[in-house]
């Protein structure tokens, strides 16, 4: 028994710093899988561990389901799922090898004629389903859901026949933007981040990043929300800020934003921390699990962004 008065282990976060706190809530309320996630990124947790729970979600198709992405009920593969699994593969250094063939065998079998993903494949129909994710039978490729997968797969230098089209409609799709919304943004830069072609892409960044101002999808001043609306269709208060474009200072979007402003992003994003430790969710609830799944996958989320611009955390 350790002696009373004994230094905490290097391990520990300090007490009542905005990582214990967290960590106490990601104890108390995460799934397996992101209690792994939080111990590999913060309290020197294995990549393994990590990978092993993951593997609960995967299906036999090779795409991923069971709720991974908490808005989507059900077993049935999904490319939100299978994104949401790359995007844990790539955070722990595991985005390859037979894994990840099998993931595009899936991607390919539910992409669209022009070889790009939907946002939800039928088979989704007759599973619970949150509201503002329509469930058709004929649904069309979308930004939304290609992107993501295909920058992760460039970022971990993934080839495979599925990634030529699915890019090309990346190209296309991020080229011809011209009204658009947050996450279709956040799309956007996750394969622009990753693009093999660079001076491409810091042309279109450059060209998203006008578009982010001049439609006013970022706040620029926390204090002055209401000079910053809402994008159709969102939850009341559904704000983004500049980090939630810029995951990191590397980001194309970080030239988005002067100093001040991402400064004043960062010290929202650390005073939203509540009082249970964890990070709100913004998007609209719609019952009550997927809300308290999500919850620690934002908090994770936002101490990784606010580490990786350098700010305190424990």
């Amino acid at each position: 028994m350790a002696e009373t008065g004994a230094s905490p282990l290097p391990s520990t976060p300090p007490a009542r710093s905005p990582l214990f706190r967290a960590e106490q809530f990601v104890w108390l309320t995460a799934r397996v899988l992101e209690q792994h996630l939080f111990a590999y990124h913060f309290l020197h947790g294995s990549p393994e561990a990590v990978e092993a729970a993951l593997d609960a979600y995967r299906n036999d198709d090779g795409g991923y389901g069971h709720a991974l992405e908490p808005d989507l009920r059900g077993p049935v593969s999904q490319p939100l799922h299978t994104a949401h699994a790359l995007r844990v593969l790539d955070a722990i250094g595991h985005c390859g090898g037979q894994r990840v063939e099998r993931v595009c065998r899936y991607l390919t079998s539910v992409s669209a004629p022009d070889g790009a993903l939907p946002v939800i494949h039928p088979s989704q129909r007759g599973y619970p389903t949150a509201p503002f994710v329509p469930v058709v039978d004929d649904p069309p490729s979308d930004l939304l859901a290609t992107g993501p997968v295909v920058g992760l797969l460039h970022r971990n230098e993934v080839w495979h026949a599925w990634l030529f089209r699915a890019t090309d409609f990346c190209w296309q799709a991020v080229e011809s933007l011209d009204k658009t919304h947050p996450y279709e943004v956040q799309a956007a830069v996750t394969f622009l981040d990753s693009a093999p072609d660079r001076p491409r892409a810091e042309a279109a960044a450059d060209r998203l990043g006008r578009l982010v101002r001049e439609q006013r999808l970022a706040v620029l001043d926390p204090d002055r929300l209401d000079a910053f609306p809402v994008a159709s269709g969102y939850a009341p208060g559904e704000h983004h800020f500049p980090h939630d474009f810029a995951r990191g200072p590397d980001s194309l979007a970080r030239a988005w934003f002067t100093d001040d402003e991402m400064a004043r992003s960062l010290d929202h994003l650390a005073a939203e921390q509540q009082e249970d430790g964890g990070w709100p969710v913004r998007w609209r609830r719609w019952a009550p699990a997927p809300a308290l799944e999500a919850r620690p996958m934002v908090t994770i989320e936002a101490l990784r962004t606010l580490r990786a611009y350098g700010r305190f955390v424990g």
